[in-house]
């Protein structure tokens, strides 16, 4: 994809804005379903889960997706629940200090991966409480796929 990454000012920015009130077991499931419906009309072969306090809400994976997906999806969660922004936002901090997560963390690729597609669910004036996860696509894309599918949700 030629797009450029966004910044972490620009996906900071973005975590702010798509904060809950709170969040109840359907509103795990609405935003699953609705990431599921949103790959379905794409014919897009992704995984999607949602979790709170690391308990699995939802999950589900489409027609293409494969156990590999699975995998992603927990280094990805691993980002989010350590660094508390999205595993984007993580990946896009080391890249702007001019280095990789990998090499600026140390940690382990074979259970953190700070690619695009895991972002924190924050309640406001609570903190992360959970955590929205695609795989499956371009890492672009599986950000994208969540913040609208939280965008929507939150009416924003």
């Amino acid at each position: 994809m030629d797009t450029p990454f966004p910044s972490v000012a620009e996906l900071a920015a973005e975590e702010d804005a798509l904060q809950f009130t709170s969040f109840t077991n359907d509103d795990a499931w609405d935003v699953g379903a609705a990431l599921v419906a949103t790959a379905r009309r794409a014919g897009a072969p992704v995984a999607v889960e949602v979790s709170r306090a690391g308990h699995r809400l939802f999950s589900a994976a489409l027609t293409g997706a494969t156990p590999d997906n699975a995998s992603w999806i927990e280094r990805k969660t691993r980002v989010v629940e350590r660094f508390g922004h999205s595993s984007l936002h993580v990946r896009q901090t080391w890249a702007e200090r001019g280095t990789t997560f990998e090499a600026g963390t140390g940690l382990d690729p074979a259970r953190y991966a700070a690619h695009g597609g895991a972002f924190p669910v924050v309640v406001r004036s609570v903190g992360p409480v959970g955590v929205v996860v695609v795989s499956g696509l371009p890492q672009l894309e599986d950000h994208r796929m969540v913040v609208a599918a939280l965008r929507a949700h939150l009416g924003r």
